[in-house]
């Protein structure tokens, strides 16, 4: 049993509050009766139980785990203090949106919504999975703990050559049939390093297309990360040798880089997107 304590703060002050009609939204009627009796929040049982400190959203917020140390009742609401657990976090908000489940939060407008919630699951185990699941983590490039994929974004990994400009647009276009987005790695300029650009793209990826023509290794090493990532992977190519044997296995696209050739090739690609979106 924890308590679940949202709000668009800061939550290293260790100061914060909440008013009295938002505290114990989005908890069930067994423990309101537990935790409200009569009316009256059970300010010295609710500091016992752990707390998630989460601030609002499902994105690149931030939540903590601690305790509240001291508690007043005021005209407004409650006003607390609170510790931060140091060797716990900052744990991502777009991780705990995928385990939302195990946290008791059955509707997604509690990351949204500025609320005090008591939930009857073992947040210190749900916090233990999340850890569980960190990746390792490379030495040439950054790599975040945990996956943060849009699942509107596709992106095309392929030679930056005038020659593929027609092809890129041919897999915008396609995924723009599901109302994704497709992007490439020239069109980012976020750090330094152009290949710590790439491997953020991937990682953020839903669909991972590859165009293998020409054996250009750059995009053999981009195919590489993306199996390694778990991505959805869709390898196209002009000529089926250019494909080697290790990747043999895998379903591709051959197609000819002409205008009746790409309009095949987007009606491949939209039938192959089709199947992996819904996996």
């Amino acid at each position: 049993m924890f308590n679940l304590i949202v709000r668009n703060t800061d939550w290293k002050t260790g100061r914060a509050n909440m008013i009295a009609g938002r505290a114990l939204a989005y908890t069930s009627d067994g423990l309101k009766q537990q935790f409200q009796p009569e009316g009256n929040l059970a300010l010295d049982d609710l500091a016992k139980l752990p707390c998630l400190f989460m601030q609002e959203g499902i994105r690149y917020e931030e939540a903590y785990v601690g305790h509240i140390t001291r508690h007043q009742m005021t005209p407004k609401g409650v006003t607390f203090d609170f510790t931060l657990d140091r060797h716990i976090g900052p744990l991502p908000n777009f991780a705990l949106y995928e385990l939302r489940s195990a946290l008791g939060i059955d509707d997604d407008f509690e990351f949204h919504h500025t609320h005090w919630a008591v939930k009857d699951e073992d947040l210190l185990h749900v916090v233990l999975r999340m850890y569980a699941s960190r990746r390792s983590r490379p030495n040439v490039f950054a790599l975040a703990d945990f996956a943060n994929v849009d699942h509107c974004l596709v992106s095309a990994m392929m030679p930056f050559a005038k020659d593929f400009s027609d092809v890129y647009d041919t897999i915008r276009e396609a995924a723009k049939t599901f109302r994704m987005n497709c992007q490439r790695a020239d069109e980012i300029f976020e750090n330094r390093s152009v290949m710590q650009d790439i491997v953020n793209l991937i990682d953020s990826s839903r669909v991972v297309v590859c165009d293998l023509s020409g054996r250009n290794p750059n995009v053999f090493y981009e195919a590489g990360i993306a199996h390694a990532l778990g991505k959805e992977v869709i390898l196209i190519t002009q000529r089926l040798d250019d494909i080697p044997f290790d990747l043999r296995h895998i379903r591709n696209i051959v197609y000819d880089n002409h205008a009746e050739g790409r309009k095949e090739l987007a009606k491949k690609l939209i039938a192959t997107m089709e199947t992996v979106l819904s996996r």
